[in-house]
């Protein structure tokens, strides 16, 4: 028998370092269009990455170049050679027959999302101030208390669906929630008035960050709602009453 002195030495074999996964790149959301039709992609006014660490940029890209667009076609379809292609979605919608499914779901999803990009942004967050802090105040006691009013229904609403802060018929602010696409202003729905702000809590907003964690969405949100956008649609709103 050989000895193990007799056998050859053995060489060190470097194990390779793990490399670290790049992220996927993502696109410009200035290249998103719809299909030729009456209704069309609303910029959104900041980077697909503007949103971090609260919404990741995947995230947003996919929700939309692929989500929001694909409501705005499917809109444009069901719409295609009736009366409602001259009107504007919100008379669309307040004049909804909610039978007709195919409008009132992605009629609802092109509206919802729109007004979702519009009240969020970069460097944003806090606290509003001014005629809507006031009106926060009044409705609900303090803005703390909105927040867990707004938060509560935005994490108790059973499956996809979306939570509101809006304007009604008195002029005054009231927090509600709606099932899939429906919106505050569609006729029937268990909360009627004007949005002024919108929160997505389908699985597809949030999933790839926060996965079945609802709740930590909900609460990164207030980091990213843009209050001045909120206030602007909160004195056009009022403006009419």
């Amino acid at each position: 028998m050989q000895s193990c002195k007799e056998n050859k030495e053995l060489e060190e074999v470097k194990i390779p370092e793990p490399q670290k996964e790049e992220a996927p790149a993502v696109g410009n959301p200035d290249d998103v269009k719809a299909e030729e039709g009456a209704f069309g992609v609303a910029k959104l006014p900041y980077g697909y990455d503007a949103l971090e660490p609260y919404i990741d940029a995947r995230t947003m890209e996919i929700h939309y170049s692929k989500h929001y667009t694909g409501y705005i076609n499917k809109l444009n379809a069901a719409i295609k050679g009736t009366d409602m292609e001259k009107k504007s979605i919100e008379d669309i919608l307040k004049g909804l027959d909610m039978q007709n499914k195919a409008v009132r779901n992605n009629g609802g999803g092109y509206y919802n999302h729109t007004l979702y990009w519009q009240i969020m942004g970069p460097d944003a967050g806090g606290a509003p101030t001014g005629a809507l802090a006031e009106a926060i105040n009044k409705s609900f006691g303090s803005f703390d208390q909105f927040k867990e009013k707004f938060s509560d229904a935005a994490k108790t609403q059973f499956g996809s669906g979306w939570a509101w802060l809006v304007v009604d018929k008195t002029g005054n602010l009231a927090i509600g929630s709606t099932p899939n696409q429906d919106n505050p202003l569609m006729p029937g729905v268990d909360i009627s008035g004007t949005p002024i702000l919108g929160l997505d809590v389908w699985e597809h907003a949030y999933y790839l960050k926060y996965q079945n964690k609802r709740p930590d969405y909900v609460d990164a949100f207030f980091n990213v709602i843009n209050w001045n956008a909120v206030a602007e649609k909160y004195q056009a709103a009022t403006a009419t009453k």
